[in-house]
C-alpha cells in the first residue's frame, strides 16, 4: 500500500482509535498454495493487545494455505468516498479540468497466524470476541462441553494473528490548501451518499489536527 507523507497516520493512537471506533470487519489475505492464487476471506475480528482474533468455519478452504505459510495480511478499509474531478479543480481553472480521486482510511496488519484447535482455547477466543461484539453479555455461557456453544466448537477453527507490522493510511487530500479540504468536506456532507458523511468527518478531523500541510 502506497502511503504518501500527507496520508500517513499522525501517530499510532490515530489508527488505534479508528479501529476501536467500530472498524472491526476486514479481509484476511493468505498466500496461495504453490500454483494457486492468494486467498482472501472477509470476516469480523477482535483486536486484543498485539493480536487479532478470528474464527472461521472448519470447511473454509483457507486452512491448508495458512498451514503452508502462516505469514498473512489483514486489511481494514472504511470511511471511503469518490471525489469528482470538479470538486478538486484548481482555483481559476475549468471545473472539468479537475482530477477525481478516492478518499479512504485503511489499516494493514502484517501478521503471523497461529491456528487454534483446542476446544478450551477456542471457547476462550469466542468469549473474547463476544465481549467485544455483545458486551451486554446476553448470550449463553461459552464453554467446551456445555450447550449450545460446546457442541458447535468442532465446526470452527480459531486464529490468533500476532501483529508484526502496521501500515495505516488516511487519504483525505491533506496536502491541499485548508480552504479546499474544508470545501470538499462540506460537499461530502451535503451529498450524503453511502460513506460520504464518515469520510467528511475524517477529513475534518485531520484538518483540525494538521491545519495547513507542512512537508
Amino acid at each position: 500500500m502506497l502511503v504518501h507523507p500527507w496520508d500517513a497516520a499522525l501517530d499510532d493512537a490515530e489508527w488505534q482509535a479508528w479501529i476501536a471506533d467500530g472498524h472491526d470487519f476486514g479481509q484476511l489475505c493468505v498466500n496461495g498454495l504453490p500454483g494457486r492464487p492468494p486467498s482472501v476471506v472477509p470476516t469480523h475480528f477482535t483486536a486484543d493487545a498485539d493480536e487479532l482474533l478470528i474464527h472461521l468455519a472448519r470447511p473454509n478452504p483457507v486452512w491448508e494455505a495458512i498451514e503452508h505459510d502462516p505469514d498473512v495480511t489483514f486489511t481494514v478499509i472504511g470511511d471511503y468516498a469518490f471525489i469528482p474531478g470538479p470538486w478538486r479543480a484548481q482555483p481559476g481553472t475549468e471545473p472539468t479540468d479537475g482530477v477525481p480521486t478516492s478518499y479512504y482510511a485503511a489499516v494493514q496488519f502484517t501478521c503471523r497466524a497461529q491456528v487454534v484447535d483446542d476446544p478450551e482455547a477456542k471457547a476462550d477466543l469466542l468469549r473474547r470476541q463476544l465481549a467485544h461484539f455483545q458486551p451486554e453479555g446476553d448470550h449463553a455461557p461459552v464453554a467446551a462441553g456445555l450447550p449450545p456453544y460446546g457442541r458447535m466448537l468442532s465446526g470452527i477453527r480459531g486464529l490468533r494473528l500476532t501483529v508484526t507490522e502496521v501500515l495505516a493510511k488516511f487519504k483525505y487530500d491533506d496536502h491541499k490548501p485548508v480552504e479546499h479540504r474544508a470545501g470538499v468536506a462540506g460537499r461530502l456532507t451535503a451529498r450524503g451518499q453511502a460513506l460520504d458523511v464518515p469520510a467528511a468527518r475524517q477529513q475534518a478531523r485531520r484538518l483540525e489536527r494538521l491545519g495547513p500541510w507542512r512537508s
